[in-house]
């Protein structure tokens, strides 16, 4: 079970409980909410499900002006804020059964927020609701990995290159081709990594949303998109991991 997520979970539901009691005539502390919104719309997990007007009320007179204007009765008010909350809450419980997802999250967010995450947090959310495009997002995830640590080392690629291409370029360069080792063990582990990554590849072009379909396309269900989201997710995370630990023992290009 995931500790980051019960933390969010706990917090989460904190300032939930604190705006329905100021919400219907209850007492709520002003420092306290801000003190948790001010964690909440920083978190790059959680601060693109939060409710609209957690990240534009930046306290509770603001907040009281916003959620008087959409309901005169305590019951309509209590109904608005639980709905505005579901989506994040239930991000997050799934999370907290699925403590690899946490994992991978927080690797990633580390190594560039901007891009790898977001196309990381796109692939979750996508998994069971749009399986074409959280398979599509999985194969861009790597890409994006295999195309940052290239970047940092100065090593050069074509701009269309494909996935295969982009990663035995980033494996050699981190000594994880199955070439640059003797021990059958380690040839043979990173040969299966090499041939996820060219599964993950052919996947996409087969199942994913990046080209147009005919009659006869095989639609992928959701068993399939979380395969290939958890595959892109470890083998990122494996990446990332070796490039760090590269950097530290100043073996790094």
């Amino acid at each position: 079970m995931s500790t980051l997520a019960n933390s969010l979970i706990a917090d989460t539901e904190t300032i939930k409980n604190l705006l329905v009691s100021h919400a219907t005539g209850g007492r709520a502390n002003d420092s306290e909410y801000q003190q948790l919104r001010g964690k909440l719309v920083k978190h790059p997990l959680v601060k693109d499900k939060l409710p609209r007007f957690l990240t534009t009320c930046r306290n509770l007179d603001e907040f009281w002006g916003h959620i008087k204007g959409l309901a005169g009765t305590y019951a309509e008010r209590r109904t608005i804020l639980w709905d505005a909350f579901n989506p994040v809450l239930e991000f997050l419980e799934q999370l907290e059964h699925a403590p690899s997802d946490t994992a991978v999250t927080e690797t990633l967010t580390a190594f560039d927020e901007a891009t790898v995450h977001a196309t990381w947090s796109a692939a979750l959310e996508r998994r069971t609701t749009n399986p074409q495009a959280a398979i599509t997002s999985a194969r861009t995830l790597l890409e994006s990995v295999c195309k940052h640590i290239l970047d940092e080392q100065k090593i050069e690629y074509a701009e269309g290159a494909d996935l295969p291409k982009l990663y035995g370029k980033a494996a050699a360069s981190l000594n994880l081709a199955p070439s640059q080792h003797t021990e059958q063990v380690f040839k043979q582990i990173l040969g299966g990594c090499q041939s996820v990554v060219e599964g993950l590849g052919a996947m996409r072009n087969k199942l994913g949303d990046a080209h147009g379909q005919g009659k006869r396309a095989v639609r992928p269900a959701p068993r399939h998109a979380e395969l290939a989201v958890n595959l892109a997710g470890a083998m990122a995370t494996f990446l990332v991991a070796t490039w760090h630990a590269r950097n530290e023992s100043g073996q790094g290009g």
